[in-house]
């Protein structure tokens, strides 16, 4: 065997592959032996005439692609390794010669990772961020602690429906006058404020009483997702049947006795501002980091290939797909719910995957140009963060952690670590 490899424009190689006759014909023999059981040759039983005949009856070229098939993979592959080509797709195959007795040569086109021509990354002016935590944040975490330890009465006829309630309601949504089908719904429980209908219609139902009837004239956003009803004006009749309201506990040292382990209102304070402030340095360290690699992204020129976006969007309609199915849908229902089609949902995730191919690349060669190393310690500190998330005990899943898992532990790390040096290098 034998490579040739050409540099060509657009990040592509061209690599013209040169296999023996004598392995060739390994592997013509091998692919008649596969296919023999389905040769049909008049005088023979079926998957028993020899292979000059079978050759001869359907043509040489019969056994052709089976046995490139055979040969040329694994020869491809070892060229690729040889070479140090980092292949981004799949090979476009052009077979220039074939047949028995003759060298199989063909080449392969395939596109590689780009050039990269790094702007300045060490030094970089980034702003530092600060969260400093106030007390009304902490007041409002305590007060949605108190929230969800609310008891939920009945309110009485008395009772003025209010935002934070939960109103009990019949209704029927009628466009033109006439009745629209999934706009009728008896005993239907609505959190006032909580945005779950159209804009505007839990706000005229603000102040009703208990029994109380009423119209309610709204109109359907222009994206709403039956395109039969977007964009327009409807009347809903309206009964509210029941107020539920939440009974807020008091805030104060038995609360936090009841919502947590501690016995003051105080020590509870404290502990909620220093988890505040674990988030705010999280958010703050985040964005630091956010912008110092923008700003090397800024400074770097490369020309990314279309197959690696389209590579990277492929992700993202996968991951869409997942999440639906969790929900009971299928990607097609929600795109005709949404009236979108597929080439919409494609186009809008275009910026951000452009964005995280270019991040990756330039980390990557940051990494590279660094000298920079993933060690085996990181390696097991992440598959034990893994573990935790997962409920598992890290020693037993790190130890049984498979060496395709561990090695795509060390992939992911390359860019922790290159954004590690981007900021430590960083003022």
């Amino acid at each position: 065997m034998n490579a040739k490899v050409e540099k060509l424009e657009n990040s592509q190689v061209k690599i013209e592959i040169t296999i023996e006759a004598e392995k060739f014909e390994e592997a013509m023999q091998k692919a008649f032996f596969r296919n023999a059981k389905h040769f049909s040759v008049p005088g023979f039983r079926k998957g028993k005439a020899p292979r000059n005949i079978v050759e001869r009856h359907y043509g040489e070229s019969i056994l052709y692609e089976e046995a490139f098939n055979i040969a040329a993979p694994d020869v491809f592959d070892e060229v690729i390794k040889e070479n140090n080509i980092e292949a981004v797709s799949s090979p476009e195959i052009d077979i220039t010669q074939i047949g028995s007795g003759k060298d199989l040569v063909f080449t392969a086109v395939v596109t590689v990772k780009p050039e990269i021509k790094l702007g300045k990354y060490k030094g970089l002016k980034v702003a530092k961020k600060d969260y400093p935590v106030t007390d009304k944040e902490v007041d409002e975490h305590i007060k949605e602690m108190a929230e969800k330890n609310a008891r939920i009465v009945t309110a009485d006829k008395r009772h003025k429906l209010k935002k934070g309630d939960t109103a009990v309601i019949d209704f029927e949504g009628f466009v033109d006058g006439v009745a629209f089908e999934g706009g009728k719904a008896e005993g239907h429980s609505l959190e006032i404020g909580s945005g779950a209908f159209i804009p505007g219609f839990e706000d005229q139902l603000v102040g009703m009483k208990i029994e109380e009837e009423k119209e309610i004239e709204v109109t359907f956003p222009e994206e709403y997702f039956s395109q039969e009803l977007a964009g327009k004006p409807a009347t809903f009749k309206v009964k509210l049947n029941e107020i539920k309201m939440k009974e807020l506990p008091e805030i104060d040292d038995e609360f936090a006795k009841d919502v947590s382990e501690f016995d003051t209102l105080a020590e509870l304070k404290e502990d909620v501002k220093e988890h505040i402030q674990e988030e705010n340095e999280k958010r703050a360290k985040f964005e630091e980091e956010e912008e110092a690699i923008k700003a090397v992204l800024d400074k770097t020129e490369v020309e990314i290939p279309r197959v690696m976006v389209d590579n990277e969007i492929d992700g993202y309609i996968k991951d869409l797909e997942t999440r639906l199915s969790y929900q009971g849908l299928k990607l097609d229902m929600y795109l005709d719910m949404m009236g979108k089609n597929i080439l919409d949902v494609r186009k809008e995730y275009e910026e951000k995957a452009e964005n995280n191919v270019k991040t990756r690349l330039v980390l990557e060669e940051i990494f590279k140009q660094e000298e920079l190393e993933v060690k085996e310690e990181d390696v097991n500190e992440k598959l034990a963060e893994f573990a935790k998330s997962y409920g598992r005990d890290a020693d037993e899943f790190v130890k049984n952690a498979t060496e395709q898992m561990k090695e795509y532990v060390k992939e992911e790390l390359k860019y922790t670590i290159a954004v590690k040096f981007i900021m430590a290098n960083a003022k």
